[in-house]
């Protein structure tokens, strides 16, 4: 009788590292490893631990996506630490360039290497200062028109907006950087702040925030206009993804939670909560729906604790195991 080798012929490969952009069910046998693997995609939305941050710190800003992301700023039991930036590659923190001003509650957009830094605390309304990331030191950037704390933004470098924030009240001040200076656009319909952003300068997605609501407004480069209403009302929500494929998760009710909702556009979803409930979380604020992450925040104190997220459907590499 013939073999399955003798009709067919050996069809895996045999490499020494995983493939680069392999294929949903395509295998192969690792020789460094010694293990046969093959690509497979997740069913169910779930959240992981990852490596915690060195200071544990709440109300940060944040850059970057979850394999390439930059924490800075946040409050810690040493107000000096505020100045500190830590760096992400998917696994552990590692430190990087101090910023000019310590401060808490503040606004971040960007890249690891292209990182935005813009408003928040010492209070009582605030500084202007904004800082640009190069991946290893900061440099002062052009100042916002309207200081203020809490405020959120999202974008990049060289294109980012930021929106609402804390006065003497709470602000919907919406301003658009250019990379150079800071100029003022439509203001968001309900003033607030500590609210989930998500998107770019011309199509940007602002969920939740203070006085725990559910409003979501969307902003085309111009005016703030409604969108769905969250499913769970609150306060200090981080987000991250596009204006129609975002995430919102984390945050207070006022109690902390770890509900995840997805954003389709149109309308906001459960999905499956973070592995610890928390609130004034910082996020990965370029990084996509499916592949979200959460920095830090406060439980019962400062957190240190690192969450990503992996959205079902995502391209994912196992193990073949005898059973």
């Amino acid at each position: 009788m013939s073999t399955y080798n003798q009709i067919f012929g050996i069809k895996v490969t045999a490499v020494t590292s995983n493939p680069s952009d392999p294929i949903k069910g395509q295998v192969w046998f690792n020789t460094t490893d010694a293990a046969m693997r093959y690509q497979s995609v997740t069913t169910s939305s779930a959240w992981a631990a990852g490596g915690n941050l060195a200071t544990a710190r709440e109300s940060s800003g944040g850059a970057g996506t979850q394999t390439a992301a930059a924490g800075f700023g946040g409050s810690s039991p040493i107000p000096s630490k505020g100045m500190l930036t830590e760096e992400y590659d998917g696994t552990s923190w590692s430190a990087g360039g101090n910023m000019a001003t310590a401060r808490n509650g503040l606004g971040g957009a960007g890249t690891q290497t292209a990182g935005l830094a813009f408003g928040g605390a010492p209070p009582p309304n605030g500084v202007s200062a904004t800082e640009e990331y190069d991946g290893t030191s900061w440099t002062n950037g052009g100042s916002l028109t309207t200081a203020r704390i809490i405020l959120k933004g999202t974008g990049t470098q060289t294109s980012a907006v930021g929106f609402g924030g804390y006065t003497t009240t709470f602000v919907g001040t919406t301003e658009e950087y250019d990379g150079t200076s800071w100029t003022t656009s439509g203001n968001l319909a309900s003033a607030r702040a500590v609210m989930a952003a998500a998107g770019t300068q011309t199509a940007a997605l602002s969920a939740g925030g203070s006085g725990v609501v559910n409003l979501t407004e969307e902003y085309n480069g111009t005016s703030w206009s409604g969108g769905g209403n969250l499913n769970t009302s609150r306060s200090n929500v981080s987000g991250a993804g596009l204006q129609t494929s975002a995430i919102a998760f984390s945050g207070t009710t006022p109690s902390i939670t770890g509900a995840t909702e997805l954003y389709d556009g149109t309308s906001w979803t459960n999905d499956t909560s973070m592995g610890t409930a928390r609130g004034y979380s910082s996020s990965a604020q370029q990084a996509p729906q499916s592949a979200a992450l959460v920095i830090g925040g406060y439980t019962s104190a400062d957190s240190a604790a690192t969450e990503e997220f992996t959205g079902a459907g995502v391209a994912t590499t196992k193990n073949i195991t005898a059973s």
